[in-house]
């Protein structure tokens, strides 16, 4: 009977990764000939950094600094192998963006098959297929947009000054975003346990994977460290020092990551002969200039995760990990309204990539904390359904407006 069992739970698993890296081959076929035709795009097609990349992959110069070097690193050492830049740099593009699926699949598949699967065998395959076209879903949702051509009042552009969790259009988000999946969800973790049982171990490689993170972008780590440093330091003056020693703890697995930090903060917002650097403070002296309505703006990017919360408020008060989703949401939200680049990159609005990171996190938290409470059938049926709507309108647009960056549409 127990090998009955065991053979069950296997074809329940082998049934389910089937169906994932079919998926995950079409993602990656798909997401390979974008890549590819964005290194070969002219400017006035497949719009893109590919071109300074692949400039910066060679040594050469890009006109930009670029102090984060894995991604590059991993371009320069396909090309000891392959003649084109081009085809190394998309290469390099698609193995580290094919990379965030199966992180997602996994972490996911921990969070919500034994809790949702039980004991019934059909409905832990279910659970597991539902997972699996969640994580391609999270891969494509976009911010909610109208028909080509009608903008809504205020809103100048589909993308640029509301933002997407997915802009296709950028490399290098692509490329550390596998990093930063492992490092919220370990993060996540690590808040429920490191003032009572800290593990080494799980320490090692949260410093480690954010240290990777880091040094593929940045981005997201302008948004974690601030949280995380916080959280902690709320949680030390709320236990009056008591935990001071397991907060030093976990503050060494940051310090990696500052080292690089500096080195890369030097490498940006350095002195420059006749020109003005730095980082700059005011109420969205950047965001203004790509949109005038930016209320609105955040909720066509946050429509579906605002819903779920407004819905499921108290998960925030169970769950550690979707508490701090939205913790991370709210420092990336204050640091795009707040800071900007001094200088010729004001415009750029570099800070925006830290929110797209934040708006991704509470995508996926407040995903799964829909197909949690849908599997168990908790809450009003048409609430659910309003929800599912939300997300399916948010996919819907996403789709669409993939479509439209695949066959050469500007990301604007």
């Amino acid at each position: 009977m127990s090998c009955m069992v065991n053979l069950d739970e296997r074809k329940r698993k082998g049934i389910d990764l089937l169906v994932f890296l079919v998926l995950l081959a079409g993602y990656t076929i798909l997401l390979f000939t974008l890549f590819d035709r964005q290194t070969l795009g002219n400017p006035g097609f497949y719009h893109s950094d590919m071109k300074a990349y692949i400039l910066e992959m060679q040594g050469l110069d890009s006109g930009y600094s670029f102090p984060y070097p894995i991604f590059f690193r991993l371009g320069a050492l396909f090309h000891l192998l392959i003649k084109s830049p081009e085809l190394c740099i998309a290469i390099a593009t698609t193995l580290l963006n094919s990379l965030s699926p199966v992180a997602l699949k996994y972490y996911m598949n921990q969070m919500l098959v034994r809790d949702c699967g039980g004991s019934d065998a059909k409905r832990e395959l279910g659970i597991r297929l539902a997972v699996t076209g969640g994580v391609f879903a999270l891969l494509f949702v976009s911010m909610v947009f109208p028909p080509v051509g009608k903008y809504l009042p205020g809103i100048w552009n589909n993308y640029v000054g509301v933002f997407s969790p997915n802009p296709f259009h950028n490399a290098t988000y692509l490329a550390t975003r596998p990093f930063a999946i492992v490092v919220y969800f370990l993060f996540a973790k690590i808040l429920t346990e490191y003032e009572k049982r800290p593990d080494r171990k799980e320490y090692l490689l949260f410093s480690l994977f954010l240290l990777l993170t880091t040094m593929t972008k940045p981005s997201f780590t302008f948004v974690l460290v601030p949280t995380a440093g916080l959280i902690m330091l709320y949680r030390l003056f709320r236990t009056k020092g008591r935990n001071f020693l397991q907060s030093v703890q976990l503050g060494l697995c940051f310090l990696p990551t500052f080292a690089v930090l500096l080195y890369q903060f030097l490498g940006v917002f350095g002195p420059v002969e006749g020109q003005e650097t730095g980082i700059g403070f005011g109420l969205a002296v950047a965001w203004r200039y790509h949109c005038g309505n930016i209320p609105l703006a955040i909720g066509l990017l946050l429509g579906f995760p605002i819903l779920v919360l407004l819905l499921n408020y108290k998960e925030m008060g169970r769950d550690c990990w979707y508490r701090f989703s939205w913790q991370m949401m709210a420092v990336s939200l204050f640091e795009v309204v707040f800071l900007y680049e001094k200088g010729f990159r004001l415009p750029d609005m570099n800070f925006s990539w830290g929110y797209m990171h934040g708006a991704f996190f509470v995508f996926v938290s407040s995903l799964i904390v829909l197909l949690r409470r849908t599997w168990k059938r908790q809450g009003k049926w048409y609430l659910t359904a309003a929800q599912w709507l939300a997300f399916g309108w948010h996919l819907a647009c996403g789709i669409y407006y993939f479509l439209g960056i695949f066959q050469g549409q500007s990301y604007y």
